[in-house]
């Protein structure tokens, strides 16, 4: 007496080798089709590999800049303890400052909004006029579409970003996202070492080169901003100080002057004290005119070590590199691109008809 497993499992045997032997038959029969057809593959393919031949013939050349750097660590954190310790007591934290700008923060720092907004409005000379980079860059590349509705939106060299328009602003802003995603790339080519890449490719080789510096340059500044903001304060803080304390031991001289010319007399001690009086103040004055100017010195002397921050390893050069597709690799791409579509599509009508 059978059981219902052993049952279920000479039923179900035959109808599985009856649907993969259908599904071999399938196969074998689509690709026999494909055979038949080689030469509509072949047709396609030819068309595809002249029309991507043709693609990067017509394609122009971009300009790739290349500008490594290190961002000078060193110079803020040696020696600072004495500063760090010179703020607190004034309530500021100047020890932080830097680690914006530590690890990968750098790149993210690079490809902002504020950086390539600032460098896309700065003003550079091309063909023997000024132009704002973004201007330059919209009249060469920007695609022409016939529309009488909308006029062209333009940017002139030297207007305050606070005048711009909402249609400024928002082309601004468009090309701001693509640069930062097709034109800038900023990375670090060895995770290991500290050494900073930022790359520029555009249309034109002068603009590429120019981007780059000023990029290099708004993120020193930026940098430099950052930092500096903190010790600036410290600084302007001692100095009114060091200003207000100096104003009382003149005054304390003047008045231990002004009373010993009063009393001629010494024979009276209560004659004295006005005089002995100004010159407690003059020692208590002169000490702590004395260590706050030396601070003071100090928190100079941190103020300059600020400059410069970002060392430049290799600048962005002439000659750039010169990117171009491969015309036989587009053709290539093309060719089996187009294959494949013509491929897939053959299958799914295989299918419909089966399924059908």
């Amino acid at each position: 007496m059978t059981t219902p497993s052993n049952s279920s499992e000479n039923i179900s045997g035959p109808g599985a080798h009856r649907e993969s032997t259908f599904v071999q038959d399938s196969i074998t029969q689509f690709l026999q089709l494909v055979l038949t057809k080689w030469w509509l593959f072949a047709i396609i393919g030819m068309i595809a590999g002249v029309a991507g031949y043709l693609k990067a013939s017509w394609q122009k050349a971009a300009y790739e800049s290349n500008l490594t750097f290190v961002v000078d660590q060193d110079g803020n954190n040696g020696g600072m303890s004495g500063a760090m310790s010179l703020a607190a007591q004034f309530g500021f934290n100047i020890g932080g400052a830097n680690d914006m700008f530590s690890g990968d923060n750098i790149l993210e720092i690079i490809k902002s909004r504020r950086l390539l907004e600032t460098v896309l409005l700065s003003v550079d000379t091309f063909d023997n006029k000024p132009y704002p980079l973004i201007e330059y860059f919209l009249q060469n590349t920007a695609v022409k579409k016939p529309d009488n509705k909308k006029k062209p939106v333009h940017f002139i060299a030297g207007q305050p970003k606070s005048t711009f328009s909402y249609a400024q602003d928002s082309v601004l802003y468009n090309t701001y996202l693509d640069f930062a995603k097709n034109y800038v790339e900023a990375d670090r080519p060895d995770k290991k070492l500290d050494i900073f890449s930022i790359r520029v490719r555009s249309f034109n080789e002068k603009f590429s080169k120019i981007f780059t510096d000023k990029l290099i340059h708004a993120a020193d500044s930026f940098y430099i901003e950052i930092c500096s903001k903190k010790t600036k304060e410290t600084l302007e803080i001692l100095e009114k100080r060091v200003g207000l304390m100096k104003g009382n031991l003149v005054g304390s001289i003047t008045s231990k002057a002004a009373s010993e010319d009063a009393n001629l007399n010494p024979v009276f001690s209560e004659a004295q004290v006005p005089v002995q009086k100004q010159q407690a103040n003059i020692q208590v004055y002169g000490a702590a005119y004395s260590e706050m100017f030396k601070n003071l010195e100090l928190a100079r002397f941190q103020y300059l070590k600020k400059i410069p921050l970002v060392q430049i390893i290799d600048a962005a050069d002439y000659p750039l590199k010169k990117v171009k597709a491969s015309k036989l690799k587009t053709a290539l791409y093309f060719a089996l691109g187009a294959v494949f579509i013509v491929f897939f599509f053959m299958w799914l009508i295989r299918i419909y008809k089966i399924n059908k």
